[in-house]
């Protein structure tokens, strides 16, 4: 019976030690049954889990002409002057789809000329139209830069595009011709805001 008893009171001491213990510093303990990881506030044992919890989903849109779009729609959303009356999605679709006929459908032949390089660009279809639409309206945002002069021409089935560089110096032109016409198509900062001009209707009809 003593026997009993004192193991009752040693008992009853741990207990009071453990709340006096969670008492300083400043938590509660667990209830009974409830795992220490699982109490409200408690750090778990795998601080990262959350974090790749997060990042589960998958973030790219999976198509690009689609990621654009999508892109357009969180800004036009985002700007509380936007007005919806006049957005146009569906320009801003067809455009698209004229920069994938150009950039991945168009035939292109280059050849070198004094200070740059002459690209004639041809295609059937679609991809001609497309080319005789981007190709000279890319060639006038050349042409506005300092670094470029740049002019079009029609040719059968597409357009002849002629680059220089304008300071002729013999690192530029290489770099020009190095770039080619996919790596042209890419110069200027105009694609993005052009984008964005075409959905909420501000473009001009001509410009695609």
């Amino acid at each position: 019976m003593w026997k009993t008893m004192s193991l009752l009171l040693l008992a009853v001491a741990a207990l009071a030690l453990a709340h006096s213990v969670f008492a300083q510093s400043g938590t509660t303990p667990p209830p009974a049954g409830m795992p220490h990881e699982r109490m409200p506030g408690a750090m778990p044992h795998h601080p990262s889990m959350a974090g790749r919890m997060a990042s589960g989903e998958p973030r790219e849109p999976g198509q690009d002409a689609f990621g654009a779009i999508a892109e357009v729609v969180r800004i036009l959303d985002a700007d509380p002057g936007t007005d919806w009356n006049r957005v146009d999605l569906e320009r801003l679709r067809q455009h698209l789809i004229d920069m994938n006929e150009v950039v991945l459908r168009s035939q292109v032949k280059s050849t070198p000329v004094p200070g740059g390089l002459a690209m004639e660009i041809t295609g059937s279809g679609r991809t001609e139209q497309a080319i005789h639409t981007m190709v000279v309206a890319h060639a006038g945002e050349l042409d506005r830069m300092p670094a470029y002069a740049a002019r079009t021409e029609s040719i059968a089935g597409g357009v002849r595009l002629t680059v220089t560089a304008r300071s002729g110096d013999a690192k530029d032109v290489a770099r020009l011709r190095a770039l080619g016409f996919a790596g042209l198509l890419t110069e200027g900062a105009h694609h993005g805001p052009h984008h964005l001009a075409m959905a909420r209707g501000d473009a001009p009809d001509h410009a695609r």
